[in-house]
């Protein structure tokens, strides 16, 4: 079966054999290797891609479902090779330890930024709480997210 959608923008399509994730169908297939493969199980959020306008765990979601779908990875989240606000924010912050986690907090964060502009600490905590990071401890991530809504206001 042939799957044909939009990713970050552009068309893409991809034959799938057999049954397998948007996770790995995206990396394995498009190359698109943002999206991180850590607990397959939709537990850590590293994978999270925006699909039709709704975050996911793109290894929780078949890639035969995505036909005449929108997917944006953190790949589709720059423009002409300069960073999202949400991702200068954070790298301002110094909010990026191994980086593991960083595009599924990213992606979320591009999600909650682009529903509310000025979001409360509550409301980047719990945006993101489907994110693990074993890194950061999250303080550089959360005060990354609160400057950059205080400069939305």
């Amino acid at each position: 079966m042939i799957v044909s959608f939009s990713l970050n923008g552009s068309p893409a399509s991809g034959r799938v054999e057999r049954p397998i994730s948007l996770l790995d169908f995206l990396r394995d297939e498009l190359k698109a290797i943002g999206s991180k493969s850590a607990c397959d199980q939709g537990e850590c959020g590293s994978c999270s891609v925006i699909l039709d306008g709704v975050v996911v765990c793109s290894c929780l979601v078949m890639a035969a479902d995505v036909e005449g779908s929108t997917v944006t990875t953190v790949e589709g989240l720059e423009s002409e090779g300069t960073l999202s606000a949400v991702q200068q924010a954070m790298h301002e912050a110094g909010a990026v330890q191994c980086g593991f986690c960083t595009p599924g907090i990213v992606v979320a964060a591009t999600d909650l930024f682009s529903h509310n502009s000025s979001p409360t600490t509550r409301e980047i905590k719990e945006a993101l709480a489907g994110n693990i990071c074993r890194c950061t401890g999250y303080g550089a991530i959360i005060r990354a997210f609160e400057t950059l809504a205080g400069e939305s206001t």
